[in-house]
């Protein structure tokens, strides 16, 4: 813009008005268009008025040029205005000047205001093209007003306005970005039967889509057609395939996919190489990590951060924290910026080597290089004291983290639970799960689980089964480690649980303690009812898919078929609405005579449910019973 503006002025300077002026409307329409390029509207519309009548007459590609300029700075409004004052001036407004004006408030999501100026045009008999309907179409969808979109693309058909390749492709991508894979394929099939030439963002979103399934033979299939048709994969393309493939565990592929690129002359960049990395360092492949590395340097590309941190920590995985520390002092020596990253990488293998004091003073070398910890670095801290019995540490680092007003996360607050529970402490730990949710912060499943491990180790079945209520009430899937510490917890605990069951008041006790107890006191195996009374709770708490895969693992163990488990998993396929499809839901093999126990057993979990999903239930059950009544 510098040298343009001089050669302006001079125009300008060396103007005598006559029929050989070199200077025009075509000249200041030029530094307009400069201007609103580089977001100076307001000067472009100062240059306008300044020469206004100087070999300057007003037209309408000048309102155009400042409308379209207004409308990509975001100020619709001033826009807008400049549309009214064009239309009292006389002006016609032409398709670039509704189709700026649209933009714009297709960019605000306004799209009222949108609908009210494709009325205007249809007023003054102005046929909407391609082009406006996509940025209509794209926004909407941006929006999440898929519907909408929709109604759009065939009001755009039902008026003649033929869908273009960009139509297509936003269509595809959209539904790429929803999962929906046959519905872009059938997309992309009738783009090509319109003889329409495609490109790249034609073939990326599903390449990248099936890559994320796991899909990579069709992925492969895409990108060989994306050739075939004349187009040359990009990074992008390539990223995608490659991430999906080292995600899934295929590294060898990924690297095959590098190559070819490498064949194709398109070179990696230091994404598609930290990912190779990252998954070859999973894998224990280190030498290759570090020859990718070199190959990296060979090709002039510059690693980032995350490069260097992800070396770092595949050795730290790998249990070669001496090649770690060499690596990372290596980087620190070159005068190169590990980078916050970087610097987490190597806290975390001070930590997990029991090296405290190396962990903090490597957080005083990098705040020194203004590089500040973040909530990743003390919560690794925090960690790494606990598992080196060091509540006091932990604290420590956890009242400095408050006074610095960082706000500590669940991984955090989890393991300083975690301290409190290996002191025998559950009190103290139950007050830092009291200040986690004070802070707003929700307890995952690793935080229950601590809780309830604790509590069954020390033989509190009572508190372990409060946990593991409020855990199921906050909809928070129990794992397999969960369900080990209470299967074990009660089962060797079971006198416990009778007597409980004996002394105190039903209205007293958790869920799962009052089932269990029950269980026991007739008779029941201590391990089959650890497994059918959490079976039942999860029932009871509306998680039928969690019941049902632990009902797979109890009878792959070899545990007997029972009648209460029927009873609970019925019970859990009326809560969530599908009663009328239980039978397949339910494994066949579940549905054995014993249904009076089955009866009594759904009476003990009315006191938990409600009346209508007891009643369902209840019809089932005895639907079942007079049907073994009838075939003896």
């Amino acid at each position: 813009m510098e040298a343009a503006w001089c050669v302006y002025d001079e125009m300008v300077r060396r103007d005598d008005g006559g029929e050989n002026s070199c200077f025009n409307n075509y000249s200041v329409c030029i530094m307009v268009k400069g201007l609103c390029k580089e977001g100076k509207v307001m000067k472009g519309k100062r240059l306008i008025e300044k020469r206004w009548g100087k070999n300057c007459i007003p037209n309408i590609v000048f309102y155009n040029t400042l409308i379209d300029g207004y409308c990509k700075r975001g100020d619709v409004k001033r826009a807008h205005e400049l549309l009214e004052d064009l239309k009292e001036k006389g002006f016609l407004p032409t398709q670039e000047t509704y189709g700026a004006i649209i933009n714009g408030f297709c960019k605000r999501g306004e799209f009222e205001k949108v609908g009210q100026i494709l009325k205007e045009m249809d007023a003054r008999g102005m046929e909407v093209n391609a082009q406006v309907y996509n940025c209509v179409i794209d926004a909407k969808l941006k929006c999440g007003f898929v519907g909408e979109a929709l109604e759009t693309t065939r009001k755009m058909i039902e008026v003649g306005c033929k869908l273009d390749i960009v139509t297509y492709n936003t269509l595809i991508s959209n539904a790429c970005r929803d999962g929906k894979v046959q519905e872009a394929e059938r997309l992309l099939e009738k783009a090509l039967n319109s003889r329409l030439v495609l490109n790249k963002l034609s073939f990326t979103p599903l390449i990248h889509t099936y890559s994320r399934q796991g899909d990579f033979e069709r992925a492969s299939i895409l990108l060989v057609q994306m050739t075939e048709c004349g187009l040359k994969p990009d990074l992008i393309t390539y990223g995608g395939l490659i991430h999906g493939l080292v995600v899934a565990g295929e590294v060898d592929a990924a690297l095959t996919i590098r190559k070819k690129m490498m064949e194709r002359g398109e070179s990696p960049d230091a994404c598609i190489y930290n990912v190779l990395m990252n998954g070859l360092c999973k894998k224990g492949r280190f030498a290759d990590a570090k020859q990718l590395m070199l190959e990296m340097l060979g090709h002039n590309v510059s690693p980032d951060d995350y490069v260097y941190a992800t070396l770092v920590d595949g050795y730290i995985r790998s249990g070669n924290f001496d090649d770690a520390k060499k690596l990372f002092d290596n980087i620190i020596s070159r005068g190169m910026d590990p980078g916050l990253v970087g610097y987490n990488a190597m806290i975390k293998g001070y930590c997990k080597f029991g090296m405290m004091k190396d962990a903090v003073f490597c957080i005083n070398k990098m705040t020194k290089r203004n590089v500040y910890p973040d909530e990743f670095t003390y919560s690794t801290i925090i960690d790494g004291y606990i598992k080196e019995n060091d509540l006091y540490g932990a604290l420590t680092v956890f009242c400095h983290v408050i006074k610095r007003n960082y706000a500590p996360n669940v991984v955090t607050y989890t393991s300083l639970i975690s301290g409190f529970c290996r002191c025998g402490d559950i009190a103290g730990a139950e007050k830092i799960l009291k200040g986690l949710r004070l802070n707003g912060v929700a307890p995952n499943v690793v935080t229950y689980t601590v809780l309830i491990g604790s509590c069954c180790k020390e033989g509190r079945l009572a508190k372990a089964s409060s946990f593991f209520e409020e855990m199921l009430m906050s909809k928070c899937n129990p794992n397999d480690v969960t369900f080990h510490y209470l299967v074990n917890g009660l089962s060797n605990n079971a006198p416990c649980a009778v007597s409980r069951t004996d002394t105190e008041s039903r209205l007293d006790k958790p869920m799962l303690l009052d089932i269990f107890g029950r269980m026991i006191s007739d008779g029941w195996r201590p391990i089959s009812a650890a497994y059918v009374s959490i079976i039942a709770c999860l029932c009871l708490r509306r998680m039928l898919g969690a019941a049902l895969q632990l009902t797979d693992k109890m009878l792959n163990k070899g545990f007997p078929l029972d009648s209460v488990t029927l009873a609970a998993l019925l019970h859990g396929v009326c809560s969530v609405g599908k009663a009328k499809e239980w039978r397949n839901i339910i494994p066949s093999k579940l549905i054995e005579p014993k249904l009076n126990v089955a009866l009594k057993y759904l009476s003990i979990f009315g006191r938990y449910s409600t009346h209508e999903v007891m009643t369902e239930t209840s019809l089932i059950l005895h639907t079942l019973l007079e049907e073994c009544k009838s075939s003896e």
